[in-house]
């Protein structure tokens, strides 16, 4: 399938994106491009093929959840620039 320049214009004005007249000639070759490989793609005959989300196949790979002890509050504070005995200081936003 060709895309004209008249269709490239088209699809930046309603984008709201200006193209130099160089900008244009590069977009209808590459858009010219991408419509003819999927052309290509769609004389792939597909009816024996089963749909599928991914091409190949995925499996969980989360971990089993286990309670642990938490991380102690001196450690945890350890590197805060600012703290006090048992909280993170943090500065004011409401006034």
């Amino acid at each position: 399938m060709k895309i004209t320049k008249k269709e490239v214009e088209h699809v930046a004005l309603l984008a709201r994106l200006k193209f130099s007249e160089e900008e244009k000639e590069t977009f209808v070759k590459q858009l010219s491009g991408i419509l003819g490989y999927v052309e290509k793609l769609n004389e792939v005959d597909t009816s024996n093929i089963e749909p599928t989300s991914h091409v190949i196949k995925m499996q969980n790979v989360f971990r089993d959840d286990v309670v642990t002890d938490s991380l102690p509050r001196e450690k945890a504070l350890s590197n805060a620039p600012d703290k006090t005995e048992k909280f993170f200081r943090v500065p004011k936003i409401i006034e």
